[in-house]
């Protein structure tokens, strides 16, 4: 089948959306786990992708402002099924989470705290063996030589020991330079085509204005106006565009934007906070409860609406800006030797970020280790699917913890 003919058939893009719910439900543990999920769904089980191409999307991804998981998963549905498919990716993915935590700003706050529940300890050590599962799996393919493991190795003790998030993007700017000196070419294979992304130059050229023109203008016409509405959407829509790395990287601008403005009170940005450690999807639907939180009007249901399409719009006005010229750059020989270095740098950060934070949150006890091992053997040796074992591993932190 042609990504042509997988394009133009509209079922590909409930194919997508259903894909994405399921994983919208079950994806707990934050961006590095969800990056594990996805790899598990659309490299091992269907085959969207494979390996190499997987990576790519990941090491661009970091290189982009916003949440770089939600811009996978926006990049993956936009590879079947254009456009649509993008929307379907990202509301699928997002919107179990925005519901939830909307629902608890609006009172449902009566499970009180959550985070030393069994059966959250228990997602948490699913995530463990997932995003484990992930590396072993990119690692077998993206780095199966001594030079490319070397790269990775280095990533790894670079994150490793200056945890900031400028690091990471330092470290894969570094692991691209050591490729593109140090390793030889691939060829490209013949019997695996460009993939086309079906986003017209046009479309991808106003995508990229858009994104700078909002930037610009958001603020002006706030100075301008006092517009609440303008207020709000460019409080959310700055913190999208000007945060790398995503998750918890953009909760202190959130909170110099909605605590420091008077849009929300401390309190209940942390009680927020806490609550959106318990639900799955991208960390970035706090922007929900954030919205429906606002003391400045508008609030309720449309201050959530605003917020959470505000703080997501930048990541998919990138990805669709971006990714039609960069899988025309990755085919050509000096940047797929940059692709090589980078793809086995991004091998070593997530090495890192399994122990740092997966591995450090989600082992708290001999019980949770036990789990956390369970769950990697059904997924590594037996197949499981990551839904099934996330399931099974909340169950029994439920029971056992």
């Amino acid at each position: 089948m042609t990504t042509s003919s997988v394009r133009l058939r509209p079922k590909n893009v409930w194919e997508v959306f259903r894909v994405f719910l399921r994983l919208g439900v079950t994806s707990f543990g934050g961006p590095v786990a969800h990056l594990g999920y996805f790899h598990e769904e659309f490299v091992e089980r269907r085959r969207w992708l494979n390996d190499r191409e997987y990576a790519d999307l990941v090491a661009l991804c970091q290189f982009l402002p916003g949440p770089a998981s939600s811009q996978v998963g926006m990049a993956i549905g936009l590879q079947r099924a254009g456009l649509w498919g993008l929307l379907a990716a990202w509301s699928a993915f997002t919107l179990p989470s925005a519901i939830v935590l909307v629902g608890f700003a609006f009172g449902v706050a009566s499970f009180g705290d959550l985070s030393d529940a069994g059966w959250i300890s228990g997602l948490k050590a699913a995530a463990v063996a997932v995003v484990a599962h992930a590396v072993f799996g990119m690692a077998r393919t993206l780095t199966p030589d001594a030079k490319r493991a070397t790269i990775a190795l280095l990533s790894l003790i670079a994150v490793l020991l200056i945890p900031h998030v400028a690091v990471q993007v330092i470290a894969i700017v570094a692991a691209g330079l050591i490729g593109l000196v140090w390793l030889r070419t691939e060829a490209p294979d013949a019997s695996e085509p460009m993939k086309h992304f079906s986003v017209p130059r046009p479309v991808a050229i106003g995508s990229l204005a858009i994104f700078g023109a909002l930037l610009i203008t958001l603020p002006l016409v706030v100075a301008a106006t006092g517009n609440s509405v303008a207020q709000l959407f460019d409080s959310f829509y700055r913190a999208g565009a000007l945060v790398f790395g995503g998750g918890h990287v953009v909760l202190p601008l959130l909170e110099a934007e909605v605590v420091g403005t008077g849009m929300v009170s401390a309190d209940a940005f942390l009680a927020g906070y806490g609550a959106a450690q318990a639900v799955p999807g991208p960390l970035f639907t706090f922007a929900a409860y954030l919205g429906a939180m606002n003391e400045l009007g508008p609030t309720g249901l449309v201050g959530a609406a605003i917020a959470l399409i505000a703080v997501f719009l930048p990541a998919a006005l990138l990805v669709i800006g971006v990714l039609p010229f960069w899988e025309r750059v990755r085919h050509f020989s000096h940047a797929r030797r940059v692709l090589m270095g980078v793809n086995a740098g991004v091998v070593g950060i997530l090495a890192a970020a399994l122990y740092a934070p997966v591995f450090t949150l989600g082992i708290t006890s001999p019980l949770t280790l036990a789990i956390a091992a369970a769950a990697f053997v059904a997924l590594r040796m037996w197949k499981a699917p990551a839904w099934a074992v996330v399931i099974a591993a909340a169950v029994l932190g439920w029971l056992l913890l």
